[in-house]
């Protein structure tokens, strides 16, 4: 929002320069981007008429005019401008005079001078010239009444400047001069001077019919018909200048005085013309299939959620957001009927953007606008309509029509002086407290330390006690309050043994040669239904891209993306990892601190693999990544913890080579390739290796426990067994594990390793052998060459009886 100074100080004109009264309002929560100068300097520019006008003897575009500057003799002056006639009043520099300057960046002085012959004594100015405006047309034409020898910048009110400040969404009650004013009144015990309008002496009963239907949309709608104005009048040059110095353009003189209302007391308000209107107006919600031709030459389809007024002849406007075309005013207007409602917030909000444009009216009402307001912004108009479009003996005034159907109640709030002391940081005197809320003109009764706050009409912010307490903080003056430490206890907490920290884990997997991305939790529809199967994906409410529409339940999407987003800048050899949360619907989960009800959130690990095992070098030869590969750093991450793998499906992974990762007896994550539909989709030469884990079990370890070092060698056996092709190698350890724990010649084994899987010559079809090799070791005794014998033994019976092997001779 931007406003003139001068304008301000029209209501209230603290003893404060420019930049104090800017720091001041920032500092309070109003905060000034800009403070901008009305026009750069210049000097010795004065109002001047033009007496008379001659055509110069050596120049066909050249005119001599003599003028009266005021200087007490009459001016020669050679001017260039084609619309320099004589009578007109307009601005003359001086000799001596300095403009602004040029594109040069020097100003430009006037000096006593011959042009084509005949001597020029100054130079009348056109807008441009003094970079008031773009307009190079002609020289300036000032009003008639403007007076001779007056300073330009005086006349025109140019030592002013235009404050652009940025409000916050509950500041509602500063969109306008009046509540500005009011901040600054009450920041600086300033005396605030604007005064409501008189009411209009009412000089015919003249009504229009007004039905509110919707006490949901339109909560209370005031009117007056005034007939026979003219709507042809001049805006007057202190309206015109006020406007242009708030941002608004001038149009005509009914459409400047509804703006300028506006901005003066912030209260939105419409004028139609009265004889466009087909009986009573009825405010009530849209229809479906209902069009409205807006103002802005756009016609809009309403349905049930939006608010309209319609005549006989269906919807005329946008309630609260817009008028239409058929009831606007126009230069040949004779007949007004004058509209300042209160819409509900609720009811406005969202509308105008539905549709794709923003109007000051909506801006303001969706925030809250007074709803006491709407009797004196009528009056208000009326008399600036009177003022400047009244025709002698013919204007008639009909009475202000008010139909109050659904205003706010306006709740009081209670303020402990307590409880303000411990937000703020300060000590508080309950004379203070008392002192700031008369300041803000806020109405309470004072119980001991306790206040009970009715909020007026025109703060919508005020509900709670904090917003009280924020009040409070801005009039005592941030830069008042001191900047002290916290005070808190402070208490070395140990983290316990048995949990391993996501830094450590971090740092483990950048030992492993991965390097961390962090990608966001909200993915593309599609991610879900390639890599996870989910065609129900949790759904953004209002999402930042429709590509970030979901949230991810895994985070294979996302890596399979940074593998394509480095293989599309050339990086052959990517090695990624994550470590974030997902996101998944379960009914069990409970709102907690760290919870949402009907959502699990748990962390995973992720990690992928793709291209070369190892950077190129001459030691080595050049292989791509494997499932062993990435299985071993997976192991790493894990040991001494030893992890169980298993054959298993899942929609992201090839499903020959995917496994199920288990810890403890508990499923904790996936491992495998990517599919190759998946590999083909999206453009990758080769097959990333990839899992996903749960960070949970990764972090859980054991505690340190001290066990005696066996004195005794250990002793290792090879063995090799014949099973069939499809037979799974953790099935068979699984056995040989079973067997340690029931058998007790079996109790020796510390360790068993699968080191050769072999295929080929001398097996049958649908066979292969496998190669364990088992540590076996006594912590009490040398081991026995029996007693090996007899575990291995063991250990070879028990696969063939369970699992149909044989022992390759």
């Amino acid at each position: 929002m931007q406003f003139s100074e001068n304008w301000l100080r029209t209501m209230v004109n603290p003893e404060m320069t420019t930049d104090e009264l800017a720091h001041l309002m920032t500092m309070s929560g109003l905060e000034v981007e800009e403070v901008m100068p009305v026009a750069k300097p210049f000097s010795k520019v004065v109002v001047a008429k033009v007496l008379e006008v001659a055509k110069h003897p050596n120049a066909d575009r050249l005119s001599v005019c003599q003028v009266d500057a005021g200087t007490g003799t009459i001016l020669n002056i050679v001017c260039g401008a084609p619309n320099v006639h004589a009578g007109m009043k307009t601005g003359c520099a001086l000799v001596g005079a300095v403009l602004p300057p040029g594109e040069d960046g020097k100003p430009f002085s006037i000096k006593k001078g011959k042009l084509r012959g005949v001597e020029s004594n100054g130079m009348l100015c056109s807008l441009r010239e003094l970079q008031l405006s773009d307009d190079h047309s002609g020289i300036m034409e000032l009003p008639e009444d403007a007076p001779v020898g007056t300073s330009l910048r005086d006349y025109m009110e140019l030592e002013d400047s235009v404050f652009d400040i940025k409000l916050t969404p509950n500041k509602a009650d500063c969109l306008s001069l009046l509540g500005v004013a009011r901040e600054v009144s009450a920041l600086t015990g300033a005396p605030l001077t604007y005064e409501k309008a008189s009411p209009a002496v009412v000089t015919s009963d003249v009504r229009q019919e007004v039905n509110v239907l919707a006490p949901d949309l339109c909560g209370r709608f005031t009117g007056r018909v005034i007939r026979n104005i003219n709507a042809r009048a001049e805006t007057p040059e202190w309206m015109k200048q006020r406007l242009e110095r708030s941002g608004q353009r001038s149009v005509s003189v009914l459409v400047d005085i509804s703006n300028y209302v506006m901005l003066e007391c912030g209260q939105p308000n419409h004028i139609y013309d009265l004889d466009k209107i087909s009986g009573a107006l009825n405010i009530r919600w849209g229809q479906k299939g209902e069009q409205v031709n807006l103002l802005n030459g756009m016609t809009a389809e309403v349905d049930e959620w939006v608010g309209v007024i319609a005549d006989d002849n269906g919807p005329e406007s946008m309630g609260g957001v817009m008028g239409g075309e058929r009831t606007s005013i126009s230069l040949d207007t004779t007949n007004i009927f004058i509209e300042a409602a209160f819409w509900w917030p609720d009811a406005i909000r969202g509308r105008a953007r539905r549709y794709n444009f923003t109007t000051d009216a909506a801006h303001r009402f969706e925030r809250g606008v007074d709803y006491e307001l709407t009797t004196a912004t009528i009056e208000r108009i009326t008399e600036l309509v009177l003022d400047i479009c009244k025709v002698e003996g013919k204007t008639v005034v009909g009475p202000v029509v008010d139909k109050v159907v659904n205003l706010p109640v306006r709740k009081p709030v209670v303020l402990r002086k307590e409880r303000a002391e411990k937000v703020i940081g300060i000590a508080l005197t309950t004379d203070l407290i008392a002192d700031i809320f008369k300041r803000l003109d806020l109405k309470f009764v004072q119980d001991g330390e306790t206040f009970t706050v009715t909020p007026p009409s025109y703060r919508f912010d005020i509900e709670i006690e904090e917003d009280l307490i924020e009040e409070i903080a801005r009039v005592y003056g941030f830069e008042r309050i001191p900047a002290l430490p916290p005070v808190a206890s402070n208490v070395m907490r140990i983290r316990p043994e048995n949990v391993r920290s996501l830094f450590s884990i971090r740092q483990q997997m950048a030992d492993l040669d991965y390097q961390e991305v962090i990608n966001y939790s909200f993915v593309d529809e599609v991610w879900e239904k390639d890599f996870a199967n989910n065609s129900d994906p949790i759904r953004l409410l209002n999402p930042i891209a429709s590509q970030m529409s979901v949230m991810r339940s895994n985070m294979i999407g996302n890596l399979v993306a940074n593998v394509r987003y480095n293989l599309n800048r050339k990086f052959s050899r990517v090695r990624l990892f994550e470590i974030g949360a997902v996101f998944m619907r379960n009914a069990e989960v409970q709102d907690g601190p760290l919870t949402v009800a009907g959502y699990e959130q748990p962390k995973r690990l992720a990690a992928i693999a793709y291209g070369l095992a190892d950077e190129e070098q001459w030691g080595l030869p050049d292989r791509q990544v494997d499932f062993f590969d990435v299985k071993a750093d997976l192991e790493a991450m894990f040991s001494p913890v030893q992890l169980r793998f298993s054959k298993a499906t899942h929609p992201a992974l090839h499903p020959g080579r995917c496994a199920k990762v288990e810890c403890g007896g508990k499923e904790i994550g996936i491992i495998g390739e990517l599919h190759p539909s998946w590999q083909h989709k999206y453009d990758l030469p080769h097959a990333p290796v990839l899992f996903e884990v749960d960070v949970s079990a990764l972090q859980a370890v054991g505690v340190p426990a001290y066990t005696e070092i066996a004195r005794f060698q250990p002793v290792t056996r090879d063995i090799a067994l014949v099973v069939d092709s499809s037979m799974p190698v953790q099935e068979i350890i699984d056995r040989f594990y079973r067997e340690k724990d029931n058998n007790p010649l079996c109790g020796i084994m510390q360790a068993v390793v699968l080191f050769d899987d072999y295929r080929g010559k001398g097996l049958g079809a649908n066979e292969k052998s496998l190669a364990f090799r088992f540590t076996l070791q006594d912590a009490n005794k040398t081991l026995q060459d029996e007693a090996v014998d007899a575990a291995i033994g063991a250990f070879v019976a028990a696969a063939e009886k369970d699992l149909g092997a044989r022992l390759r001779a």
